[in-house]
């Protein structure tokens, strides 16, 4: 997954991050003017024609901002020790006071609470609090300046986690047509229902984790959305560094056995942003995403803003590539298996699997309405390509998040017959089989009837 941005605006460029191996797109609506962004929404739509393949796009919103306001002279010196005082005051600050736009942060931190700034370069304890200001001491950080980012880690902020400018956002990204909607700030399960009822199936709906709190509530928000993205970097700043990657391995697992994509995001590769090849450090931090299971790893500024966007795909591309045939990789995999429901749909999708294994299928081949038995199928994380043929093309484009599916909108197939001719030859076209594999397909009879997968068969490629 790679965000759009001045570094990869143009057309050349998309089709290459494109061919390079970018399966989602990422439109960030905390920068850029609409007419920027259904500008790319069009040039990602004629790439679909042009290669006769769904192309996922997402609008990522940008939440409630918190920050610090403006100083006279632009910043000030800090050092441990120093106190001052964060008030709703909006005139220029100093050395001892400065404004904090946010009535909600006054309010609801306590005496003792952390208050970090600039990413959490500066840390600051509250040691006292009146109606309409915080003092704060200075722990660490040598300078403040005019609107930085605020966090409270700890506290639960009373602060709708969609803006006026959000609701715009998300009206125009819908209009546009968008595949999924990645909500910022998400704190609470309340959080997210709002805004799938104002999506109203026009689109999927993924909760950003970035705050400690949505930790808090995982569970519930992750039974509301439809996906998870995982945005470290954020997440990073209220929690210890060393929680981060047992958070990491805890989420991903939880959202896999759920059946929804998981997105790992955020300082992946950030070195390319200005330099052609990344730290080994890095390398090994895209590779341990894919070893913990997740669907999607994604870039941000590197493609957004970088020198090397298509070099940083192409390396991202094959660091997932690598680690995938590696036995470590599917022993890890194979290790942790979700549990299989009491649902006939889900019994049919686990022996598929089973089978492709056993009889070494070279993919397996979902046909699906809605989508829910392919997401049944990546869940189980197979060891070959999983095919996805569905008459409905919004699904094709949001499945191409998901683990190792190849999805394709066809309209001419209507019965299992059909299905499996069809399938051998997408399969052949694709590169996923040739002449004599086997093929593993599952369907529903009725067919073409949204959760009746009750067929299994296997075939051979003609």
């Amino acid at each position: 997954m790679a965000t759009l941005g001045p570094a990869s605006a143009n057309q050349e460029t998309i089709r290459a991050l494109y061919q390079a191996g970018v399966d989602v797109f990422r439109l960030n609506f905390s920068h850029g003017a609409h007419a920027d962004h259904a500008a790319r929404v069009k040039i990602l739509r004629d790439l679909e024609k042009e290669f006769s393949m769904p192309v996922g796009i997402m609008a990522d919103l940008q939440g409630p901002k918190l920050r610090v306001g403006k100083f006279a002279s632009g910043s000030v010196a800090l050092k441990p020790g120093m106190k001052i005082r964060l008030d709703l005051d909006a005139a220029p600050g100093d050395e001892s006071r400065v404004c904090l736009p946010h009535p909600e942060i006054v309010k609801a931190a306590e005496k003792d609470s952390l208050i970090l700034m600039d990413d959490g370069k500066v840390r600051m304890q509250i040691v006292d609090k009146g109606k309409n200001f915080l003092l704060a001491e200075v722990i660490s950080g040598v300078k403040i300046s005019d609107n930085k980012g605020v966090n409270v880690p700890g506290t639960v902020l009373p602060i709708a986690a969609l803006t006026e400018k959000d609701r715009k956002d998300l009206n125009a990204a819908l209009d546009m047509g968008v595949d999924w909607i990645a909500q910022s700030f998400v704190q609470r399960p309340e959080d997210v229902a709002e805004s799938k009822k104002l999506i109203a199936g026009r689109a999927v709906l993924l909760a950003k984790i970035e705050k400690p709190s949505a930790l808090e509530h995982f569970e519930a928000i992750l039974d509301l959305v439809d996906g998870i993205m995982l945005a470290r970097g954020d997440l990073g700043v209220e929690c210890a560094p060393e929680d981060v990657p047992a958070i990491q391995k805890r989420i991903v697992r939880k959202v896999r056995h759920a059946g929804k994509p998981i997105i790992v995001a955020t300082q992946m590769l950030e070195s390319m942003i200005e330099n052609p090849s990344p730290t080994r450090a890095e390398a090994s931090d895209v590779a341990t995403a894919v070893y913990d299971g997740t669907d999607a790893v994604m870039l941000s500024a590197e493609t957004a803003a970088g020198k090397y966007p298509v070099e940083a795909v192409s390396i991202m591309n094959r660091i997932c590539e690598h680690t995938e045939i590696d036995d470590t990789y599917r022993r890890i995999i194979d290790s942790d298996r979700p549990d299989i429901e009491e649902d006939s749909s889900d019994a049919i999708t686990a022996a598929a699997h089973q089978v492709a294994h056993s009889v070494r299928a070279a993919c397996i081949v979902n046909y699906t309405t809605s989508g829910s038995t392919t997401l049944r199928m990546a869940r189980q994380r197979p060891a070959m390509p999983i095919l996805c043929l569905t008459q409905n093309n919004n699904v094709a484009r949001r499945l191409c998040l998901s683990y190792g599916v190849h999805a394709v909108h066809v309209t001419d197939v209507t019965n299992t017959t059909e299905a499996v001719n069809r399938a051998g030859a997408l399969a052949r076209g694709q590169g996923l089989a040739k002449k004599g594999d086997r093929l593993v397909l599952t369907a529903g009879v009725p067919f073409g009837t949204p959760g009746s997968t009750n067929t299994l068969r296997v075939a051979w490629v003609e």
